[in-house]
């Protein structure tokens, strides 16, 4: 485009050519002067809007001002929602570790009630002379995590506390500490003695218990049968194997109640004491074997079941 100025105070004729880039110079000034001047008629607007006591731009202010409350409450609501779900979380954590440490409590000889799981503990304290302050959104966020972290951790912990428990009151289950024969006495010890048979000095392998015939005879520990037939000297004897190697001896028994392959419980009644075999009154004779080795059982009956 060639625009000619024409004046009386040019000597003569002036031509001004525009091309595209002064027409993009142009529009670019053009729309910052109108973006400029709406954003300036905008703020004045709402700036006076309650002022000029205009209706309708006094209902535009509110419809605004109403949609950036609800804005801040759906925020808020999306908040709460998500720190429920993370307290009822937690919530789950703190009844998981509440079982845990009434079963601890229960494996450690406690009465549960003792320990007051179920009351908050007191807590206390003069007021600090270091100012109060506010938690904020994020800081509250924070705090949860960490408190999070540490009841998964301590959740985690009790849990292997209590397997190594379980496995200790198991182990305990499979030691012959329980006595064969309630009430029973010993009629004749572990070790070297006068055979009641042949009058000579000979190793007994076991205890003796005397007892009424008919008396039950209960296992010492928990195990699987491994053997209860007659035996030409021991009579109907039972033998029950703990694991570990270890095997528990009931012998001269009058009844069996059990058969190879059964799993007894510690106390389970297993057979009736009587005199089959080689015996010469009603007993119980008991022994406790490792590895096919005669060990004393007086120092498993002693020990705490």
């Amino acid at each position: 485009m060639n625009i000619i100025l024409v004046s009386e105070k040019l000597a003569k004729a002036r031509t001004i050519t525009l091309g595209w880039p002064h027409f993009a110079a142009a529009s670019v000034l053009l729309f910052g002067f109108t973006v400029t001047l709406a954003a300036l008629m905008n703020y004045g607007i709402l700036r006076f809007a309650g002022e000029l006591n205009i209706p309708y731009l006094r209902d535009a202010l509110v419809s605004i001002q109403r949609q950036q409350h609800e804005k801040t409450q759906s925020y808020l609501q999306d908040n709460l929602n998500a720190m429920a779900v993370r307290l009822g979380q937690m919530q789950a954590q703190l009844l998981r570790l509440d079982t845990l440490g009434e079963r601890l409590a229960k494996l450690a000889g406690f009465k549960p009630q003792d320990l007051m799981f179920d009351e908050i503990p007191g807590r206390g304290g003069a007021p600090s002379s270091v100012p109060s302050q506010n938690l904020s959104l994020g800081d509250f966020t924070q705090q949860l995590d960490k408190l999070t972290k540490q009841l998964e951790d301590r959740g985690d912990k009790l849990g292997l506390l209590e397997s190594m428990f379980t496995q200790e009151s198991a182990r305990k289950k499979l030691i012959p500490t329980k006595l064969p024969v309630e009430g029973g006495w010993y009629s004749s010890n572990f070790g070297w003695r006068i055979d009641p048979f042949t009058g000579q000095r000979a190793f007994h392998e076991g205890i003796d218990f005397m007892a009424e015939e008919g008396t039950p005879i209960l296992a010492a520990a928990a195990g699987v049968v491994v053997f209860a037939e007659f035996h030409p000297q021991y009579g109907n004897m039972i033998e029950i194997d703990h694991g570990n190697d270890l095997i528990t001896r009931y012998a001269h028994a009058s009844k069996k109640f059990v058969k190879v392959g059964d799993v007894v419980l510690r106390g389970t009644r297993i057979a009736d004491v009587g005199r089959t075999g080689r015996a010469t009154g009603s007993h119980l004779h008991f022994e406790v074997r490792q590895r096919g080795t005669a060990l004393h059982p007086a120092r498993f009956l002693q020990l705490p079941g």
